[in-house]
């Protein structure tokens, strides 16, 4: 999950309201990508819904992902010789309007490995970003999920805009790339009027090549699409697990339909009061946070950046600024400048088990070497996506890339009405400073991205009261850095008096059931595999990064 991201709204109440009267879903397929429009003028709002509930998806054996998926391999045959599924569903490209057009979803499956006496029904992932593709990633982390498979269908999507799902597309062969825009404007009026055309143009960019699309992929529209594939997949109550932006998405759907909500876990908690600024700040922090936690570990197996988690933050800081002035080349013809460290150390304090090449990489950039680093960041997708245009300036090799980059704006655009100024910047920098001289710069600028977006935006934050709901549960990592733990506590009080139920984990990284911890997983498999919800308080610890780990 990048940083700095915020949620839709506004319309939540009358979709809800739409909804409630006239909901049905799913229409007769036709053929994959296709575009369909009403145009006999006589199908009215309920038919169209009708046959769209009605609708039947044809699954096959899935293909290799797309390139704006991700690309990869085609899913193999898990353990069991259960092959992965895959087909499309058809929904509304504007539910405020389900007799107009229609577009279609990708959908993955993998059917139980229990009895059929067992089965509860489909469980629903969706991975966070926003902009991230379910079908390309549910595949690799299916292990973690086998012991659900007893008991469930596991099931994911891309989200409308993402990946196969009409993915947004933002980019242009007039855009330079991004790396080239230098994104913490420090030096003056001129950086800053290069990040704000960047910023313009990209929406421009958004606009000519996802016009159609742009306008309807904001949360609320797409847990109307859970609903509708909820009821195609014969349903009565929507089972999910929700992880970083998924937990956002999650709450909505829980806020439109509570009582549709089945056995729901919310994992790595997005917190669902901040706006675009206030979610970036929390960010600054818990960055800022995971990285002490990795100081205090590094200098504990005795590496060569300080006698303390003090000494090594203060190093780190200034390395970062002296790479801004003086980058350090690297082999292939790039450089390690300051940002492309900030994008390391962020992409390896999501996983714990990257902190050891961390530590390694920081040594190296201290001594003048800038390649662990790049590789690092490289490796974990923090830097260097995209790419420069072919010699002749008529391909562009980004064309063929992973669209989550683009969705991710475009549904944090889509979702947020704060637009932010410079002036709206500088006056809160202090404020991002001081909860991290490292990671808050850079976080704060970010607030820009949505200027001169041409979607108005719903809400400051989303919606996601849900009373009379059934229990969800909220799993809090407090150590997670792009979501900060105190965001499930506060979900769990706006989802409403005895629905939302915490878990904490007291670990590193982010999220907590992909960490493995057998504390976490049992516990949450205990909710969606027998109903049986953790006794309040519950805390689950994990094993200390040891030296050579």
């Amino acid at each position: 999950m990048p940083p700095a991201r915020a949620i839709s709204t506004a319309v939540l109440l009358s979709t809800a309201t739409l909804l409630a009267s006239s909901l049905a879903a799913c229409a007769p397929a036709a053929r994959d990508g296709e575009r369909h429009r009403d145009t006999g003028g006589a199908t009215t709002d309920a038919q169209a819904l009708t046959d769209l509930r009605e609708q039947t998806p044809a699954w096959r054996d899935c293909p290799a992902p797309a390139p704006v998926q991700g690309g990869g391999e085609a899913p193999g045959a898990l353990p069991d010789g259960t092959r992965w599924q895959c087909a499309t569903l058809r929904t509304p490209l504007d539910w405020k309007n389900p007799s107009g057009e229609t577009m279609d979803l990708a959908l993955i499956r993998a059917r139980t490995s229990g009895a059929p006496d067992d089965r509860i029904g489909s469980l629903l992932f969706n991975f966070g970003g926003p902009g991230g593709s379910g079908v390309a990633t549910l595949p690799g982390l299916a292990p973690d999920y086998e012991r659900l498979r007893t008991r469930y269908d596991l099931v994911s999507f891309d989200p409308r805009g993402v990946g196969a799902s009409e993915g947004v597309r933002c980019l242009d062969a007039g855009l330079p790339d991004e790396d080239e825009i230098d994104n913490i404007p420090d030096d003056g009026a001129d950086e800053t009027d290069a990040l704000l055309r960047f910023n313009r143009a990209t929406a421009a960019a958004c606009e000519k090549n996802s016009g159609d699309v742009l306008p309807y992929v904001g949360t609320t529209q797409a847990a109307q699409d859970m609903d509708l594939l909820r009821q195609v997949l014969g349903d009565d109550e929507l089972h999910y697990f929700g992880i970083s932006y998924g937990t956002e998405l999650g709450g909505v759907y829980a806020h439109l339909f509570p009582e549709r909500v089945g056995r729901a876990v919310l994992d790595g908690v997005v917190d669902p009061t901040h706006d675009q600024l206030e979610e970036a700040l929390a960010q600054a922090g818990g960055f800022q946070l995971a990285f002490e936690h990795f100081a205090a570990w590094c200098a504990r197996q005795g590496c060569a950046l300080g006698d303390d988690a003090e000494d090594i933050v203060d190093l780190t800081v200034g390395l970062e600024a002296a790479l801004d002035d003086t980058p350090l080349t690297t082999s292939d013809g790039g450089a390690l400048d300051g940002d492309a460290l900030v994008d390391a150390i962020t992409g390896a304090l999501y996983r714990q088990e990257y902190w050891p090449a961390l530590r390694v990489g920081l040594e190296a950039a201290a001594d003048d070497n800038g390649e662990v680093l790049q590789d690092l960041a490289e490796a974990l997708g923090q830097h260097g996506a995209g790419g420069d245009s072919d010699d002749d300036g008529t391909d562009d090799p980004r064309d063929e890339e992973s669209n989550e980059d683009d969705a991710f704006r475009a549904i944090t655009c889509d979702d947020s009405s704060s637009r932010y100024t410079v002036a709206d910047v500088r006056s809160r920098l202090p404020d991002f400073v001081a909860a991290s001289p490292l990671f808050g710069p850079g976080l704060a600028w970010s607030a820009l991205s949505c200027t001169g977006w041409p979607v108005p935006g719903a809400a400051r934050h989303p919606e996601v009261g849900a009373p009379g709901a059934p229990p969800v549960l909220l799993v809090g990592n407090t150590g997670d850095p792009a979501t900060p733990y105190e965001g499930a506590a506060r979900m769990a009080e706006r989802l409403g008096e005895k629905v939302g139920v915490e878990l904490t984990y007291q670990g590193e990284g982010h999220g907590a059931y992909d960490s493995g911890n057998p504390c976490v997983q049992d516990t949450v498999d205990a909710y969606l595999l027998n109903g049986t919800l953790p006794k309040p308080g519950t805390v689950c610890k994990a094993e200390p990064l040891s030296e050579g780990k």
